[in-house]
């Protein structure tokens, strides 16, 4: 290698976890190549972790701004669907212990690679910049424009609202889909450029889920900002399939799908046909029934295999991504999904909601040493935990009932493993005992409820 080529060379020594000021940093594209080069995926950090206090600085500096200008607010139930969304399309992590994205960027960099380009060149860093956003674009556009992609992505979109949660609310099904358009960067960067880059393109793109900034001024020309987002968020007409970039937005400027927010027209959120629901596991999967139950309805074989490769809105003798005429103007005032129940049962919710986070927590910090069965424990609690909160968001008339079998079903768990979970999750006796009294608190209550509106319509 030249004198010219190694004067761009960055020497780097031993990993290390991001402090509070880089991890902030982080979620803005903002640390240079000198500080995230690492000679091997082991040695890079975990940024996406590291920037958990961040996003909860943000959120509630975003909570606070609304409510001083009087905005648009976090609805709490649609907030704790974004994040239960969020939690869920992580329980993966606690099956494998290295992604299948990532070992399959690897498979096909170690047999395929083109080049051996050095890992701590300043051009290499560049070139994964660029080189991960492009393949991001695609992989993006691809995921609204191939209705069975849709079927994974469509979660991220379905909230109402658009706040820092929002960005939450990400896909448990998608990685495994678009890991497969990725894979040209491959061919080039080695993985742990590849891994830094993946992180910090994916962390920038938390910021630009709000509405409290209105405007980055000239730099709304390079790079995806929040009124960007916005616009790809939307579901007013002239916001359908536009602004696909992740960090720059120059991709979209280039092939034809951007659109500039229109400041006089109100945006409201959400899917073209909302899915009316907090339930987290119809969120993540219910677009795939709605997709098998077209392919089965729809005549002819090519039909129906068009119903999966084409765009959600394309029907028999349509265009390709479905007739834009069709997609139904917004309604003033904007309407959203939101059933009215108390504020005790929404703040009930949220205590229990929270009260599952330091257990998750602990279950990702310390999975490699989680048993096979407390896996499968740790699944039902989360997943049941998290759809018997949104029943009674729902105001399903049978949520009570469900909620009292799980808090009693919890009570059991909890008490049963309280070994493993001590042990395995390195949860402390006095958390485990403090949940053990949050259920069977829980539990009592629901059943004097149940108890008191049977004995009511005795009486009736």
């Amino acid at each position: 290698m030249n004198n010219k080529s190694d004067s761009l060379l960055i020497p780097h020594s031993n990993s290390y976890r991001p402090g509070l000021a880089e991890s902030f940093r982080s979620l803005f594209y903002c640390l240079g190549p000198s500080e995230s080069l690492f000679e091997d995926i082991s040695k890079v950090p975990n940024y996406t972790d590291a920037a958990v206090v961040c996003f909860i600085c943000l959120m509630l500096l975003e909570l606070f701004i609304s409510l001083w200008k009087d905005w648009r607010t976090l609805r709490i139930n649609d907030g704790i669907t974004s994040l239960s969304a969020g939690v869920i399309s992580r329980l993966a992590t606690l099956i494998s212990k290295r992604s299948v994205e990532l070992t399959l960027y690897i498979y096909v960099y170690d047999h395929w690679r083109l080049a051996d380009l050095p890992w701590n060149s300043y051009w290499t860093w560049i070139l994964a910049f660029l080189g991960m956003d492009f393949f991001y674009y695609w992989g993006h556009r691809a995921s609204h424009e191939v209705n069975f992609i849709w079927a994974a992505h469509q979660a991220h979109h379905s909230s109402e609202d658009y706040n820092f949660t929002t960005a939450l609310r990400q896909s448990t099904t998608l990685s495994y889909i678009t890991m497969w358009l990725y894979i040209g960067n491959a061919l080039l960067i080695p993985p742990s450029v590849y891994l830094v880059h993946s992180q910090l393109n994916t962390l920038y793109q938390f910021w630009i889920h709000t509405e409290v900034i209105e405007s980055i001024g000239p730099l709304e020309y390079i790079l995806n900002t929040p009124s960007h987002h916005r616009v790809h968020h939307g579901r007013n007409p002239y916001c359908i399939d536009k602004n696909y970039g992740g960090t720059l937005i120059i991709w979209d400027r280039i092939f034809g799908t951007f659109v500039a927010e229109k400041k006089d027209v109100r945006i409201a959120y959400g899917l073209v046909q909302n899915i009316n629901t907090f339930n987290p596991i119809k969120v993540q999967l219910g677009h795939y029934k709605d997709l098998f139950h077209r392919a089965w309805q729809i005549n002819g074989l090519w039909n129906k295999v068009c119903v999966f490769l084409k765009g959600p809105g394309w029907r028999p003798g349509k265009p390709r991504l479905g007739d834009p005429t069709e997609i139904p103007e917004v309604k003033n005032p904007i309407q959203c999904y939101n059933p009215q129940i108390s504020g005790w049962m929404m703040g009930y919710g949220f205590v229990h909601y929270f009260s599952l986070i330091p257990m998750y927590d602990n279950m990702l910090t310390f999975r490699h040493k989680i048993s096979g069965s407390m896996i499968v424990f740790d699944l039902i609690f989360f997943l049941g935990s998290f759809t018997c909160i949104s029943m009674l968001f729902d105001k399903k008339l049978y949520a009570t009932k469900f909620e009292f079998l799980r808090c009693i079903a919890c009570v059991a768990f909890i008490h049963l493993l309280r070994h493993e979970i001590e042990d395995m999750h390195q949860m402390p006796s006095n958390m485990r005992k403090a949940l053990e009294i949050l259920y069977i608190t829980s539990a009592v209550f629901w059943a004097s409820q149940w108890f008191f509106v049977t004995n009511k319509k005795k009486h009736k």
